[in-house]
């Protein structure tokens, strides 16, 4: 394996024996050597249960890849098994440096131990010896902050406290790769954001990380690439925001459509770069507006197409003719900063729907949300019916606090069925749009909120 590559998982299967009935498991273990003994073809008294399957990829050292997928789609399995918890059936993982892994909520914590007294054998279990782990305790202590429990048995913790303390230690015994499985959806606000800033410190540092989770805004976030897993099966890997947009449609999708959306998926290019003609567009938009442009002017420029544009599966409503409108009605997608303008997109429906409200959203080039709206705030609010063969003018005035840069619209419409809200339509990345650049900017991020800086010598 090359010395640039961190992880290599090669063919890695996981088959598990089902059996229907207790007497089934004895059957399986007398039976078939007593037939081969006799000369007969031994028979099976179980079912297969192939939890991963022949599943291939590399990650490369000071890569952070995120890998997604619905629940049973085999992520933990495979975790597992990289850190070498469970035996693969088949196939192959070698890894090149040491492995700090933070699975299922306290895993290998002994609850009759306290928590000091399992951060050293915890600490151990990962290789560093009694000083390396005195020399850090304190650290590990303050960064998993439960006071006086860490004199405690883990078995007074409640779960909470569990992951602080276990994952204060997998981040403290400096990881050349770091994996991580759905521990951060647990803890409080604060204690998430101190988690995720100090992967951040762990990634500049130059470590690996292997990130497991539901949220597709953590993985566009944090990863420079994506593995979508799906019933055990690698369906595809590429830039996150990609991954994240079929993991969604694929959520998303009805029974009778599933397989249809699963083949296309496996047929998708993983190297196409879906933003490429837009952003060198753009850049060279941004070029001519610096040299030429002290006022930039809104202006409407049909080049500016998204490539990257997923429609979910409609349920009886289609939404169609989306764009970007000033307040006067002509149509941009070459926006000011600090201008008010109008997303609108007609929606028809096909079938009665209940309940209905209509929503859009606005993400980054890297696909973080960066905020969104609902026509109503609650479903005792929302349109109680709409008829079918019905059309609806859906419009949403927004303030462009922006800073210059391309960025993409959603479009969605909801309704309830059985009394729970569902998606009619959505489609992601519908519109492109551009913010041109400001004159005299100061501001560095993403949203512009106007900052009115003021520095004061002192005499």
């Amino acid at each position: 394996m090359s010395s640039k590559i961190a992880l290599k998982v090669d063919n890695l299967s996981k088959c598990y024996q089902i059996y229907d009935q207790p007497r089934d498991r004895l059957k399986q273990f007398i039976l078939p050597r007593a037939r081969r003994l006799l000369g007969m073809q031994p028979t099976h008294h179980y079912r297969e249960f192939r939890a991963l399957k022949d599943v291939s990829f590399e990650v490369k050292k000071g890569e952070t890849v995120g890998i997604i997928g619905r629940n049973g789609s085999g992520k933990s399995t495979l975790l597992q098994m990289i850190c070498g918890t469970l035996s693969p059936t088949t196939g192959n993982i070698t890894t090149n440096g040491r492995i700090a892994a933070l699975l299922e909520l306290g895993s290998g914590f002994n609850p009759d131990f306290t928590g000091r007294e399992n951060v050293y054998m915890n600490a151990s279990v990962l290789g560093l010896n009694k000083d390396e782990i005195d020399a850090r305790f304190d650290e590990i202590a303050a960064f998993a902050d439960i006071g006086e429990f860490i004199e405690q048995p883990i078995k007074t913790y409640s779960s909470g406290m569990m992951v602080r303390l276990a994952f204060a230690v997998a981040i403290n015994v400096d990881p050349e790769i770091l994996i991580v499985d759905e521990a951060l959806s647990v803890g409080d606000e604060l204690f998430q954001r101190k988690c995720f800033s100090r992967i951040e410190v762990i990634r500049a540092s130059g470590a690996t990380i292997l990130f497991v989770s539901h949220s597709g805004g953590q993985i566009v976030e944090l990863c420079d690439r994506a593995i979508l897993m799906d019933a055990g099966e690698k369906l595809a890997v590429g830039k996150p925001k990609q991954i994240v947009d079929r993991y969604q449609k694929l959520l998303y999708a009805p029974a009778d459509k599933r397989e249809t959306i699963l083949e296309q998926i496996r047929r998708m290019d993983e190297h196409t770069e879906p933003h490429a003609d837009t952003v060198e567009a753009a850049a060279n938009q941004d070029e001519v507006h610096c040299e030429h442009a002290q006022e930039p002017q809104e202006s409407f420029d049909p080049h500016l197409k998204p490539t990257s544009t997923i429609e979910f599966e409609s349920h009886g409503a289609v939404i169609g003719s989306p764009e970007i409108l000033t307040l006067t009605g002509e149509r941009v997608n070459n926006l000011v900063r600090g201008r008010k303008y109008r997303y609108c997109y007609r929606v028809s429906f096909n079938r009665l729907a209940v309940n209905v409200r209509f929503g859009m959203a606005i993400k980054t080039m890297t696909g973080l949300s960066l905020g969104g709206a609902l026509s109503a705030p609650s479903l005792n609010e929302a349109i109680p019916f709409v008829d079918a063969v019905k059309s609806i003018y859906v419009e949403f005035k927004f303030n462009c606090h922006l800073n210059p840069g391309i960025y993409f619209m959603n479009a969605g419409v909801f309704g309830c069925s059985n009394t729970e809200e569902t998606v009619l339509h959505r489609k992601v990345d519908v519109v492109a749009f551009h913010v041109l650049p400001a004159s005299s900017n100061i501001e560095t991020e993403t949203i512009y909120f106007g900052f009115e800086p003021s520095v004061v010598f002192d005499e």
